[in-house]
Parts: C-alpha cells; sequence; structure tokens
C-alpha cells in the first residue's frame, strides 16, 4: 500500500486545513484508516479513524473540530481540521490496516505533512 499525504501548511489559530491522504491498494483490503500526529518532542497520536463501514472514531478532545473522511473512489483519504489551536501543531500521518485474501494483515503510513499553527 502506497500512500501520499498532503494539504499542511501554516495556518493562524482559529484557522482551517483540510489534508488529503490518496491511497493505492492494488488488490488489497482496506479495513481501516486513521490519521495519527506527532508534535515536536512527543509521541505519535491517534487522531481520527475510519473504519471500511464508515464508522469514525476520534481523539476525545478533537471530536467536534477534527472531521475524518473517505471518498473510495478517489482512493483519499481527508481530515478537516477546524478551529485550529498552537497545539495542533505537528507532523500529520496517514496510515491503513489492510489484509489480502489470505488474511494476512499488516499496517502502512503515509510520509507524513507538517501542520503548524502560530498563535
Amino acid at each position: 500500500v502506497q500512500l501520499q499525504a498532503s494539504g499542511g501548511g501554516l495556518v493562524q489559530a482559529g484557522g482551517s486545513l483540510n489534508l488529503s491522504c490518496v491511497y493505492y491498494i492494488q488488490r488489497y483490503t482496506i479495513n481501516a484508516m486513521a490519521w495519527y500526529r506527532q508534535a515536536p518532542g512527543q509521541q505519535r497520536e491517534l487522531v481520527a479513524s475510519i473504519t471500511s463501514a464508515g464508522v469514525t472514531n476520534y481523539a476525545g478532545s478533537l471530536k467536534g473540530r477534527f472531521t475524518i473522511a473517505r471518498d473510495n473512489a478517489e482512493n483519499t483519504l481527508y481530515l478537516q481540521m477546524n478551529s485550529l489551536k498552537a497545539e495542533d501543531t505537528g507532523v500529520y500521518y496517514c496510515h491503513t490496516d489492510t489484509s489480502d485474501m489470505f488474511n494476512r494483515r499488516w499496517y502502512s503510513w503515509g510520509q507524513g505533512t507538517l501542520v503548524t499553527v502560530s498563535s
């Protein structure tokens, strides 16, 4: 699985960004996709996830400001981020939970896209 994330940048506090992650899955099945982020000096943390059935899950403090969505026709995962705060600064990674026809399962990461929120 190849993942190509984009959409990061510099934005003022209170602004919005929409991240995209294009994925190339060939003949595999994506069970779930997610966005993670890693702030400077911090561990990587889950931001939001979405299953193949469209069930979403968010880190508690982000629900209501962030929205994860998936366009299967375009093979693209999105993360709409509103009301951004300085503490949202970090590198954002897309992630997939994938399996093949033999039910072998693995996880893949995109290269990350940097989001910087100025206060």
